[in-house]
């Protein structure tokens, strides 16, 4: 096990080798991958050392006082929080020596084909097709609410690999390349009027059976990683106090006496005290993590998030009355990344909409939550052992 000390001295090692005011960032976030301080609980030559995960904020701390370059999170958030830990736990050697580097670099952005028209909350009813044919897989088919498909190189996929078994029972995991002919990415308009999300239309994509992740008909298995660790990601990010929403609030009432009111105190109390929880409840799932994989309950953090996400922004725009009303620039642009933070009060109440979809329906995780985490009855399933050809669509 590697000590603060050992830690220490490899960061000290980088520093001096690379140093960062003379060091191209790629070439410093290259070295510091090799070097295992991308992902300290990664295993060793995959940008890590196999330490406890706990140790990594030691090192994120000394490299940012050394103003060190970072990956840009945010930028490459599907990649780093989705894409890495499920090929970590499924992939091969050979597909992790070779995705796992530029993914946390940023060399290579990531996007998940998950969701379509037919299959959004109903994930595995998916319909898109993917046929052997010799080395590879001819994949045809429409993926919808795809975060980031106008930046991405690589995308992880699912698609139905076998129509004659039941729905969850015929679906395989793949990587696939976004530059192949046969990808078409096409945007979606949101109601900010921008398109961060877009639809990906495959037709005849072929995909080398050697980049299908985990065996043919575990897709479903291999999924709920993903998703797992996508709801961790999204609802349980470790953020300091009064960070995020409620820090931009918190901030307005106290430079701005003028707009307060004995009605909005109480609700900003309640919405700090629901903030505060949630922060602890990421730290806690920090410690989850740490110990292993996630689990279901990160289905419960990424509820709490969406719903006060969505409070908050309404709070702020009744906070700033007609300040509140004015949107900064309703045009259609295609971002890199979501801003949050960084916008105007218009902005985030509008974009705090998709906060209840994205990631897993509320509906949907509220099943999961029930099912998983409390040990209630399930809901019953009249489809689950029919195979999936003779499903009404």
């Amino acid at each position: 096990m590697t000590s603060t000390r050992e830690l220490d001295i490899l960061v000290d090692e980088l520093l001096a080798a690379h140093d960062p005011a003379g060091t191209a960032p790629l070439d410093f976030l290259r070295a510091r991958f090799d070097a295992g301080l991308a992902w300290v609980h990664f295993p060793p030559g995959l940008g890590g050392l196999g330490a406890p995960r706990s140790l990594q904020a030691r090192v994120d701390a000394r490299l940012a006082a050394a103003a060190a370059p970072d990956n840009d999170p945010r930028r490459i958030g599907i990649g780093l929080g989705m894409a890495a830990p499920t090929i970590l736990r499924y992939g091969t050697d050979e597909q992790k020596a070779r995705f796992l580097r530029p993914l946390w670099t940023g060399e290579e952005v990531w996007c998940q084909l998950f969701s379509e028209p037919g299959a959004g909350s109903d994930l595995a009813a998916l319909a898109t097709r993917a046929v052997r044919e010799g080395d590879h897989w001819v994949v045809t088919g429409q993926k919808v609410w795809t975060s980031s498909a106008h930046v991405a190189r690589w995308a992880i996929l699912l698609a139905r690999t076998d129509p004659d078994v039941p729905k969850h029972q015929g679906i395989s995991y793949f990587l696939c390349d976004m530059s192949d002919p046969g990808v078409e990415v096409r945007p979606l308009r949101q109601l900010t009027g921008e398109a961060e999300f877009n639809e990906v239309f495959l037709t005849g994509v072929r995909i080398p059976d050697a980049h299908r992740l985990g065996a043919v008909g575990q897709g479903w298995t291999i999924a709920q990683t993903t998703l797992n660790n996508e709801r961790v990601a999204i609802g349980g990010r470790r953020t300091p106090r009064e960070g995020g929403m409620i820090g931009i609030l918190a901030r307005i009432w106290r430079e701005r006496p003028d707009l307060r009111t004995h009605e909005l105190h109480q609700r900003l109390l309640a919405g700090w005290v629901d903030a505060e929880v949630l922060r602890l409840t990421g730290e806690r799932l920090g410690q989850q993590l740490a110990a292993g994989q996630p689990g279901p309950e990160g289905a419960a953090a990424k509820l709490a998030f969406a719903r006060l996400a969505q409070e908050l922004s309404g709070l702020e725009v009744e906070l700033l009355g007609e300040e509140g009303l004015g949107y900064g620039d309703w045009t259609m642009v295609r971002p890199d990344l979501v801003d949050f933070t960084g916008r105007d009060a218009g902005y985030r109440y509008l974009r705090a909409k998709g906060n209840s979809i994205e990631g897993g329906s509320s509906e949907i995780l509220r099943n999961i939550i029930a099912e998983r985490v409390l040990g209630l009855p399930a809901e019953p399933r009249t489809d689950k052992d029919v195979p999936w050809k003779e499903l009404s669509r």
